[in-house]
């Protein structure tokens, strides 16, 4: 029978799940997988696996128990290995490797911050604020002007909008920055402007949720900065 693996351990760790499910509409027991000195958390993997609400909320509610009770590295959605002699032959081949990261880990927390911008707001000040895309905005307004004018105006505005996320990224990320232990900083979307992940000393959270708040406080007006922590380190496992 295959197995879904949500976590490795040390030995140590209390491991207690006895009020947990697993993934699956019909979650088996999770139960661990022991090395010589770590473990893996596991369950049966179902058959009917989905990227659906309640497997992927049962994922993380494994690895948030066992992060809020000592140092385990989280495994990503959907892990799946052939049986119980794969996950300790994993286990004993990458032990030094997984206990030089659960050191890592240890008594760190991750703090995700996303930054979001009202595009409206952006381009009625861009509008405001530039000269040229002023005009050019003036001279095409309900269709009209030529062609290149619409086009110098299409790509002055996209400039400028990618310029200043830039700058705003920029600054969230160095006000933040003496804050934490890593970063690790995603491209921006369409939807996010900045996307970054921290790893944070547990003793700092409560200093560096502070520093977000204050940091959301002094952004420009249509300026959104989502947090959320602490949380197992995803992204840093």
């Amino acid at each position: 029978m295959s197995l879904y693996v949500y976590a490795i351990t040390e030995a140590s760790h209390p491991l207690r799940l006895d009020d947990l499910k697993g993934v699956g509409e019909s979650p088996s027991e999770l139960r661990v997988v022991h090395g010589d000195s770590l473990c893996a958390v596991v369950s049966e993997a179902p058959d009917d696996l989905s990227v659906a609400r309640r497997d992927i909320e049962a994922h993380h509610a494994v690895q948030e128990r066992l992060w809020s009770e000592g140092t385990s590295l989280p495994l990503s959605f959907g892990f799946v290995a052939q049986d119980e002699d794969a996950v300790r032959a994993v286990l004993e081949q990458g032990a030094e490797q997984y206990a030089q990261r659960l050191a890592v880990l240890t008594d760190r927390v991750e703090f995700n911050v996303k930054g979001v911008q009202d595009e409206d707001a952006l381009l009625r000040q861009i509008v405001e604020e530039s000269p040229r895309i002023r005009e050019l905005n003036e001279a095409t307004r309900e269709g009209g002007g030529s062609y290149e004018q619409r086009l110098e105006l299409g790509q002055l505005v996209a400039q400028e909008v990618q310029s200043r996320h830039e700058a705003l990224a920029a600054q969230i990320v160095a006000a933040l920055r003496p804050l934490v232990y890593a970063e690790s900083l995603s491209p921006p979307s369409e939807q996010y402007f900045v996307n970054a992940s921290f790893l944070v000393d547990r003793e700092k959270s409560e200093a560096f949720a502070e520093a977000g708040r204050e940091l959301a406080e002094q952004l420009p007006e249509g300026v959104e900065l989502q947090l959320r922590g602490p949380l197992p380190p995803y992204s840093f496992a």
